[in-house]
């Protein structure tokens, strides 16, 4: 029996395995009573402090089991947890607190600085919560929750009650609060432990922030729903991940592509340590290159790397790779059962046939109720049921689904439509390419043609238009990179994503 609230996620385990590992970083290890009982501690503090359901409250971590705690225990009274991208400015922190007109802002001792700053910038906040000693304008997290007590009377949850509610990144304008509910959650959650075919033997690590989803779906709610442990990273080094799939028997990874290629480059931390426990691995959040899913396997014969796909109003997963069985390299998955897909046109309603790129819809019960405060922009996104994506995808005839890229990154070259990540795939083939992304420049002749930045393998080895007439050998001449531009690394935004807003500047300027 699923729970029906979203913070009694590890229900389960709380029954078959109550004294076995549920999180550990560090030198910490929380069992699964353990983490129950500060779950309930935390609820019962925010009741006593008068959080009630529905209250918004903000929580500002960087990764650290607390965050986990105060996310599931505000839950657990029907408060809505608000996680904050910490790498958003500080003008976009504030904005988001305010937005969601959150009272309660809980940090941890990391981020105590940072929010002791922003306290005068927000003036609708009656408590703060540091993880830390009490002070004069905040209280101590650890003395709150040995206030009160670890039983917490069971409260009853209407599945289409909203659970928590991330904001997304603002790529668009500014962050928009989603609305996920916790029967949608909880079945995500679910679905994504049985694609997985995860139990009590499975062991992840989590090095992507805590805040996103990345984490939260790909890892730590459908294994505490599996009775696995989830191991907290600080924060991503290649050499720490090494370092703790050897210490901890990690079986299962969860990151973004740029992530892998930094773990993949150290070669000399994957001969020393030993890293034969990994078994599965997924790589989302970005397009996945066919090099970087052949160069993980060398390297770790015994896991499987499977690319996945979501987004935060979008279950947030609608397709899964499968763990065993069928499998298409360079495929996120097929549709699971329960969640209804399709690839449209531009009109928005005809559906595509096989191999013909479109814009990809779902219907699904893990679809976020809508955003926050914004109606318009709600009926725009979600039609007749439906969340139409923004991005663009392919299926092919055994019902496999291709990312290609979102529909803004489309580079329409004198009429001619050109994916990014086609031509990335393309400059990746070049045995001195490591890394690449392409943008548009606006052009005067064509309008706007797609640019390269290019991370080499080798600094200094390839010229710009060695890169051009590789790819005139292997694509479309229409589709090549008008200029080339060689960098040291690819900017990363605050999810692990690639910058692709940065490097448009930088083509501007250039």
């Amino acid at each position: 029996m699923l729970p029906d609230n979203l913070g009694y996620i590890f229900d389960a385990a709380l029954k078959l395995t109550p004294n076995e590992p549920a999180v550990l970083q560090g030198d910490t290890t929380l069992t699964f009573a353990e983490l129950d009982g500060r779950c309930n501690r935390m609820a019962n503090a925010l009741a006593s402090l008068g959080v009630k359901a529905g209250d918004r409250l903000a929580l500002m971590f960087t990764n650290d089991h607390r965050f986990i705690e105060a996310l599931f225990g505000a839950m657990r009274i029907g408060a809505v947890p608000v996680p904050l991208n910490i790498r958003m400015g500080d003008d976009a922190l504030v904005y988001v607190i305010e937005d969601a007109e959150a009272q309660t802002l809980i940090v941890n001792a990391e981020m105590a600085e940072r929010a002791q700053l922003l306290l005068a910038r927000l003036i609708g906040l009656k408590h703060i919560i540091v993880a830390g000693a009490q002070t004069d304008w905040s209280l101590g997290y650890e003395e709150l929750l040995q206030s009160v007590s670890p039983e917490l009377p069971r409260r009853q949850t209407d599945p289409d009650e909203v659970c928590m509610q991330p904001y997304t990144s603002g790529s668009t304008g500014k962050p928009k609060g989603v609305l996920l509910t916790h029967g949608g959650q909880v079945w995500n959650a679910d679905v994504l432990r049985k694609a997985a075919v995860l139990d009590h033997s499975e062991r992840a690590l989590v090095a992507v922030p805590l805040y996103h989803k990345n984490a939260m779906i790909g890892a730590v709610k459908p294994f505490l729903l599996a009775g696995g442990s989830v191991v907290i990273l600080p924060g991503f080094d290649p050499l720490e991940v090494i370092k703790a799939i050897d210490r901890y028997r990690i079986t299962y990874l969860t990151g973004v592509p740029a992530m892998y290629k930094l773990i993949l480059e150290r070669q000399d931390a994957l001969r020393k340590y030993d890293v034969s426990s990994l078994r599965y691995a997924l790589c989302g959040s970005a397009e996945v290159p066919e090099e970087l899913l052949a160069e993980f396997q060398q390297v770790f014969p015994n896991a499987t790397m499977a690319e996945s796909y979501g987004l935060t109003e979008g279950g947030p997963v609608p397709v899964v790779p499968s763990r065993w069985g069928l499998k298409r390299r360079g495929s996120c998955g097929q549709a699971f059962p329960g969640c209804d897909v399709r690839i449209v046109g531009k009109d928005g309603v005809t559906e595509l046939g096989p191999n013909e790129v479109g814009e990809f819809i779902t219907r699904n019960p893990g679809l976020a109720k809508g955003y926050w405060k914004l109606p318009e922009v709600t009926a725009e996104k979600f039609r007749d049921g439906w969340l139409y994506t923004g991005d663009l995808m392919r299926r092919d005839e055994d019902g496999f689904y291709y990312f290609v890229g979102r529909k803004d990154d489309l580079i329409n070259v004198a009429g001619e439509n050109v994916y990014p990540k086609e031509v990335e795939d393309i400059l990746l083939r070049h045995s001195n390419v490591r890394d690449v992304c392409v943008v548009p420049a606006a052009h005067d002749i064509k309008g706007v043609v797609p640019v390269a930045f290019i991370v080499e393998q080798e600094n200094g080895k390839t010229t710009e238009e060695e890169i051009k007439q590789f790819f005139f050998k292997n694509g479309a001449p229409y589709a090549h990179p008008r200029r080339v531009f060689f960098i040291t690394a690819l900017p990363l935004g605050g999810t692990g994503k690639i910058d692709r807003s940065q490097l448009k500047q930088m083509a501007k300027e250039s």
